[in-house]
């Protein structure tokens, strides 16, 4: 059954439209504020937000989302019609509703949105030994077997590397992509997170496969 993490404040609207979501067959997963939403964003097949909320903005809040899991299409709704507001929220989301809006035409772009995304990313890429999983955000180690269970930072990390498969991205690219803030030069902190992400995934991690170093630039998974 496809699963939805809908948020939305105003309880009418989020009775009416958990109402209509759910008479599709829909899972609908509906949260008044951004607690409590991590727990329900892995298992989520679409993200529904509106942009008005107590706490931080669905705009925030669907950035969030994005990091955890970025092949999760989003939609907004929003009562603000400002072109400015459209073109932010579009930075990050996949499509933006402005309310009143009809029932039909929720449930047509939530399907038009769940038929694109089913075709990406890739189901599984082969990465020497590894075969990784970017929809499931698994790794399986083939020589055993086994999967390979990273921390936060190190699953991060690797997940945005596999993301840009085959591009060199400087360590400020990845530092500010996984820490949101600017690099500072001189910092270790990646360099150590990577050290430990090599010794889980490496076969011979003084000599890396896998994440390849690209001496005076940056970082590199190669397929």
């Amino acid at each position: 059954m496809t699963s939805i993490l809908y948020v939305e404040d105003d309880l009418e609207i989020g009775e009416w439209v958990k109402k209509e979501l759910e008479a599709e067959g829909y899972l609908v997963h509906w949260y008044v504020s951004d607690e409590g939403v991590e727990q329900s964003i892995l298992e989520a097949d679409i993200a529904i937000l509106d942009v008005m909320l107590p706490g931080i903005d669905g705009f925030t809040l669907g950035k969030r989302i994005k990091d955890k899991k970025e092949n999760i299409p989003i939609m907004m709704l929003t009562a603000r019609t400002a072109v400015d507001d459209k073109v932010y929220g579009l930075q990050f989301a996949d499509d933006y509703v402005t309310k009143p809006f009809h029932p039909k035409e929720l449930l047509a772009r939530v399907d038009v949105l769940l038929r694109r995304f089913e075709h990406s990313p890739t189901d599984s890429i082969q990465i020497d030994y590894l075969t990784v999983f970017p929809k499931r955000y698994q790794i399986i180690n083939e020589n055993t077997g086994e999967e390979i269970i990273l921390s936060g930072k190190q699953h991060k990390i690797f997940f945005y590397l596999v993301r840009h498969l085959n591009q060199i991205l400087t360590k400020e690219q990845i530092y500010e992509g996984i820490w949101n803030e600017p690099y500072i030069e001189g910092d270790k902190t990646l360099m150590v997170h990577m050290r430990h992400l090599r010794e889980k995934i490496e076969q011979n991690p003084s000599k890396p496969a896998i994440i390849q170093t690209i001496r005076g630039i940056g970082y590199r998974v190669k397929a």
